[in-house]
């Protein structure tokens, strides 16, 4: 190999290694995540009457499927909705569940959980659109055992 032929591949190799080691850095986290809003939102459920598909064996089985569709209301207001689904896991009702709530003029808060038989349910928030575009976290649902409860959406925005 000719020297000047050396010297150009040596002269590439170390042009590309910069390039890619520039990209590597402007590409890390160095933790700014810029201005990030931590919002709570805690909303008064009135739960609409569920539907139940029998698909399984008869009775509550694996495969059955519950639709849910429930009003949002804040301070007597109806501020929004939900609607979801859980596909069953197993006689007892375990289930797993995916819901989205729509705020009026606001958007869309998407989650999902583990729907068992204690009333407390922990939500893993999952996505949004509109104004929640950006969120995640996590949240409650507290059922209260006549036909409402209490929704508390832990939002991470920005």
């Amino acid at each position: 190999m000719s020297r000047m032929l050396r010297i150009g591949t040596a002269g590439a190799v170390v042009v590309a290694s910069a390039l890619l080691l520039q990209g590597a850095v402007a590409g890390a986290d160095d933790g700014d995540h810029g201005h990030r809003d931590h919002v709570t939102l805690t909303l008064d459920v009135d739960t609409g009457p569920f539907d139940y598909t029998d698909l399984g064996h008869p009775g509550p089985s694996a495969a059955d499927v519950i639709v849910f569709h429930d009003t949002l209301l804040k301070r007597g207001h109806k501020v929004g909705h939900e609607v979801g689904s859980c596909t069953v896991v197993e006689a007892s009702g375990l289930s797993n569940c995916t819901g989205v709530v729509t705020l009026k003029g606001r958007g869309t808060i998407t989650f999902a959980f583990e729907n068992a038989p204690p009333p407390r349910k922990i939500l893993a928030v999952t996505g949004g659109s509109g104004a929640y575009r950006t969120a995640q976290g996590d949240g409650s649902f507290l059922e209260s055992g006549h036909g409402t409860g209490t929704l508390k959406l832990r939002l991470i925005l920005g």
